[in-house]
């Protein structure tokens, strides 16, 4: 299965609303106990996310190296887990919720993250800058539960295999943004301002 494939298999959402939510759904051909501990077991979260260090258990914190920290809201195993999602100085308010059910002999996975997002940010970019980091993420547990290779994310977007993908989630999230009520100019220039953060164009030698 390709990546794209990978793109593919899930669903996206936006709500545009005075907080904003990007929403995924998808299915992986593993357990829910699988996927649960994919998700909340430090040492595979570090095998294809990032690592992960705190108090893991309710009420508990948690910090991603080099990305988001913040506090664990709920956690029912297997099936909820809800944390704040905090990165940088001022994030304000930023949630994101998980929930997995058992489906056709696999597990729904169910993501998704609210939060509030400055007027200009959102402008500019719409929902891809965190849907795109999203897909990434889930592109990573697929290929993780499956047993295939983790992604490097630094050089990702060199290959071409790479850059298709995120071409490719960065128009998905055009559309959800259009979906959402956003006008088609504005969504096209927020999936080219997405794509261009996310897959830069090298520039060619002097």
């Amino acid at each position: 299965m390709t990546f794209i494939d990978e793109l593919n298999r899930a669903h996206r959402e936006v709500v545009n609303g005075e907080r904003k939510t990007v929403a995924l759904r998808r299915h992986y051909d593993a357990d829910v106990e699988d996927v649960w501990e994919a998700c909340t077991d430090a040492e595979r979260l570090s095998r294809w996310f990032l690592p992960v260090t705190g108090d893991l258990r309710l009420g508990g914190t948690y910090q991603l190296k080099g990305n988001a920290g913040g506090e664990i809201l709920r956690c029912e195993p297997p099936r909820l887990l809800r944390v704040t999602w905090l990165f940088g100085p001022d994030p304000g308010f930023s949630e994101v919720e998980v929930r997995l059910s058992a489906e056709d002999g696999g597990t729904l996975f169910e993501l998704e993250h609210t939060a509030e997002v400055p007027a200009e940010m959102w402008s500019q970019y719409g929902p891809g800058a965190t849907g795109v980091g999203w897909d990434l993420a889930l592109l990573g547990l697929g290929l993780h539960l499956s047993g295939g290779a983790q992604v490097d994310e630094e050089t990702f977007h060199l290959t071409a295999e790479g850059r298709s993908f995120i071409i490719a989630t960065s128009q998905a999230w055009g559309e959800a943004f259009q979906a959402a009520g956003a006008p088609a100019d504005q969504a096209a220039a927020a999936v080219a301002a997405t794509t261009a953060f996310y897959a830069p164009e090298e520039e060619s030698p002097a």
